[in-house]
């Protein structure tokens, strides 16, 4: 468990959280400028605060009452940057090693083939760094922050600096450390897919201060959170792999209603995460006939919001979990679209991008 209470001021701008982060990857969202590299620094030691307390597994790193100040060094934090940040002259085993060379003594380690097993890294032991992908590179920079017997792992924008195809490579590995690794993972990003897939729990952020902390399908629900607004709006379904049909299609379970994917690579009775993009649903105030789109989801409308545009988000209450839907206005007077009407959401399957499809976590 991470506890966090910051209070610091820099120019115009002010720092002021209190959050606690249990197991698992906690990811601090929000639009750039928004706080979070702060936070990341003030718990690496990288940024004293004016005030606050950090607390990691009844270890205090900082108190600023008491004077407690722990330097980097002696934190015992593994920190993965945007960038790998390897030592370029150095193999790759080498550089796995040099991070298990500062764990402390006495301290629990990990297991280096289950690292390198873990993160696919095997046959790369031998090379140097400037023979290795974007995503090569950061997943050796995390199996050496996990060698070097870290309290807790921080990320800041790890993806970043990845093309698409890269980040498609390198989620599962991020699914995989929060799923197996009992480490704690500070986690930053400003990407609601990203965010999606992995976080066990969402601190969002705005202007320094937290404007939402939760699960992730409650936080991504609530389109006044999210960086880009009600565009990035989209709900976080957890099923359960059902079958894999012969035409390609991968059948859920969702709260009992089944959801049809293009095949996903999961075995049946896996756990699955899925991103519903807003803009990606249609809705029917009856159950539809005669449409080639495979996934229609009963429920009851719990919340429309309507901006000053055109647009407005319904949010239905289904066995499947909270689905949202981005729609006209126009529609929802046509409809009659109002809290407590039951409707019907209907979504393709195709329409669920394989980015926003992952390992259901713990």
């Amino acid at each position: 468990m991470l506890q966090v209470r910051l209070h610091h001021r820099q120019g115009a701008f002010t720092l002021d959280v209190d959050f606690d982060a249990p197991a698992g990857i906690t990811v601090l969202f929000g639009r750039s400028g928004s706080g979070k590299t702060s936070i990341v620094n003030a718990v690496a030691g990288l940024l004293r605060p004016d005030t606050g307390r950090i607390v990691v597994d009844d270890v205090v790193l900082l108190d600023t009452e008491t004077g407690v100040h722990l330097p980097p060094h002696r934190r015992q934090l593994g920190y993965v940057f945007q960038e790998g940040r390897l030592f370029p002259h150095l193999t790759v085993r080498q550089n796995l090693m040099y991070g298990r060379f500062f764990a402390p003594r006495g301290a629990p380690r990990e297991d280096p083939a289950r690292i390198i097993e873990m993160l696919g890294i095997g046959p790369l032991l031998g090379r140097r760094p400037g023979l290795l992908s974007g995503g090569e590179k950061q997943r050796v920079a995390i199996g050496r922050a996990l060698l070097a017997a870290p309290r807790l792992i921080l990320a800041d924008e790890p993806l970043a600096a990845l093309d698409e195809a890269r980040k498609a490579e390198i989620l599962p590995y991020f699914e995989r450390l929060r799923d197996e690794v009992s480490v704690p993972i500070l986690y930053v990003s400003h990407a609601a897919g990203e965010v999606a897939r992995l976080a066990t729990t969402v601190v969002a952020l705005d202007d320094g201060r937290i404007t939402r902390q939760g699960p992730a399908a409650e936080v991504l629900a609530d389109p006044m959170v999210l960086p880009a607004g009600v565009r990035a709006a989209g709900a976080v379904i957890v099923a359960r792999v059902v079958r894999h049909h012969d035409d390609g299609i991968t059948e859920l379970d969702a709260g009992g209603v089944p959801i049809y994917l293009p095949r996903v690579d999961q075995a049946p009775g896996q756990p699955i995460r899925l991103r519903i993009a807003a803009q990606e649903v249609l809705l029917a105030r009856e159950a539809p006939q005669g449409l080639s789109a495979l996934n229609v989801i009963p429920g009851v409308i719990d919340r429309v919001r309507s901006g000053d545009g055109p647009g407005a988000l319904v949010s239905l209450q289904t066995p499947a979990g909270v689905v949202l839907a981005r729609v006209t206005r126009r529609s929802v007077d046509t409809l009659g679209l109002a809290e407590g009407v039951s409707c019907h959401a209907i979504v393709k399957s195709v329409a669920i991008a394989p980015e926003d499809v992952g390992a259901g976590g713990r």
